[in-house]
């Protein structure tokens, strides 16, 4: 057979009864972001939480058929972007992954910003770019910063960040009592101090790290009950968070965080730093203005600052500003074959 014939393949068009989605998929130090382009019904309801809700009653399977494997895998992750819901804004956005959809997610903030901003659906305006994003946990500023012609980098100023429990302790089974805090950052985490769980930060613990995130958070869970001041979909746990000392000489702190259904973020987490400034700064640890260098567990890092102190319902918070920068990696066409039995994607952990 000759190459040629392989342009045969490449004219090959579906048939017309087979659903198509467009997707660009990029990442954020590490983490996954792909973003719906075509093909997804339009999102019903006058709010973000409200579209949210409606996407996973009546379209839940395609989370699941890009999110899951054979199209995706158990730590993907993924971006909706919606028309605004807030006077200024200039789009909302819902987040996707391998267990449904979260709150608020600062890679993938950096990451659709730079896209927008690089591909013109927000024009560019050096030095800095500003742009208002609709979250399910609150208005988002993020600015892309300009440099030739292109975007060098982004920081974004997320929702109040506070600290919700401080130094409670809780049996796990397996492990014994483990000590932990709660933040807020845009979802509500778990912090855990590594030694304190008896685990390491680096791919090769990638197995232990889920195993015993899981197990604390499902123990956290049991023990203590979440009230966000504002949203009641946002009353609940999305993970657990290990911190302990940077591997490089170029961060201050490791992170690694272990949310949704055992998922692993290869970035720092942007929701999870925001709620480590809150952590550190109401426990006397963190002025305000004092930047933290925080790496992944590959190695990425973000900067992360708590700039300002804040009120938020009955809880003292800061605003944290995140650093951080994406790439993008390809634009993938997908096709859902309505003969497939497998189209609405399967899950291996």
């Amino acid at each position: 057979m000759s190459w040629g014939k392989l342009k045969i393949i490449e004219a090959w068009t579906p048939p017309a009864h087979w659903q198509k989605i467009v997707t660009l998929d990029a990442h954020t130090g590490g983490e996954p972001l792909r973003i719906y382009l075509s093909g997804l019904p339009k999102l019903e309801g006058s709010t973000i939480l409200k579209r949210r809700r409606y996407m996973h009653e009546h379209l839940d399977h395609l989370r699941t058929a890009l999110m899951w494997e054979p199209r995706g895998h158990a730590d993907q992750y993924g971006c909706i972007i919606t028309p605004p819901v807030t006077e200024g804004a200039d789009f909302g956005v819902l987040f996707l992954h391998n267990e449904g959809y979260s709150t608020m997610c600062g890679h993938a903030i950096i990451a659709v910003t730079k896209i927008a901003v690089e591909t013109g659906m927000i024009p560019m305006q050096a030095p800095v770019t500003t742009v208002k994003i609709d979250a399910p946990a609150g208005l988002i500023t993020s600015y892309a910063r300009i440099e030739n012609g292109h975007v060098k980098n982004v920081y974004f100023h997320n929702v109040p960040s506070f600290l919700y429990a401080k130094d409670e302790i809780v049996n796990v089974p397996g492990l014994g009592e483990i000590r932990y805090d709660i933040a807020f950052g845009g979802a509500f985490y778990a912090y855990v101090k590594a030694e304190d769980a008896n685990v390491g930060m680096t791919g090769d613990d990638f197995r232990e790290l889920i195993e015993k995130g899981m197990a604390i958070k499902r123990a956290v869970m049991a023990a203590t009950p979440l009230k966000h001041p504002v949203e009641e979909d946002l009353n609940f746990l999305y993970g657990t968070i290990f911190y302990g000392p940077a591997l490089s000489e170029n961060a201050d702190s490791r992170n690694v965080c272990i949310f949704a259904e055992g998922e692993v973020d290869r970035s720092p987490t942007g929701t999870g730093v925001s709620g480590r400034m809150a952590l550190h700064h109401f426990k006397g640890e963190l002025e305000i203005n004092q930047p933290m260098i925080i790496e992944s567990i590959i190695g990425s890092s973000f900067k992360a600052t708590a700039i300002k102190n804040v009120t938020f319902g009955p809880h003292e918070a800061v605003i944290a500003e995140v650093d951080g920068n994406a790439h993008i990696t390809g634009i993938n066409t997908f096709y859902i074959d309505p003969d497939d039995p497998l189209r609405h994607g399967f899950i291996l952990r």
